[in-house]
């Protein structure tokens, strides 16, 4: 299986290059659009590869899903969260009644085997 994995990163890794490879050219990424930019007189741009821009894309679409379930998972992470401190005081609870269940269990055990009981 680990080398299945490796084999689908080379696989991967050889894609991306090749996307990266064909996406060479220079593109103007403008902050405002230009009608906007006119209107406030401040038109920030930068000039940077294409596949930047596509690969950008990916990590902030995949950067925006894990924030977004983190957010939606977040009942069920406190929900796990009580369920594990009630469990903590639960086996408190036992791990206190414990040597006293024992001590009982002893003392029945000491009546029964003394030599007059069950007579």
């Amino acid at each position: 299986m680990r080398y299945l994995r490796y084999a689908f990163l080379i696989v991967l890794a050889i894609c991306l290059l090749i996307v990266a490879l064909a996406n060479r050219d220079p593109v103007t990424l403008h902050v405002l659009p230009s009608e906007l930019a006119d209107f406030a007189g401040w038109a920030p741009s930068v000039s940077v590869p294409l596949f930047i821009v596509i690969f950008g894309g990916i990590v902030a679409g995949v950067m925006i899903g894990f924030i977004w379930e983190w957010f939606r998972e977040h009942k069920h992470r406190a929900e796990a969260a009580t369920q594990r401190r009630e469990r903590e005081r639960l086996e408190r609870e036992v791990d206190r009644l414990k040597p006293h269940a024992e001590k009982q269990d002893d003392d029945v055990l000491a009546l029964l085997e003394s030599p007059g009981a069950a007579r």
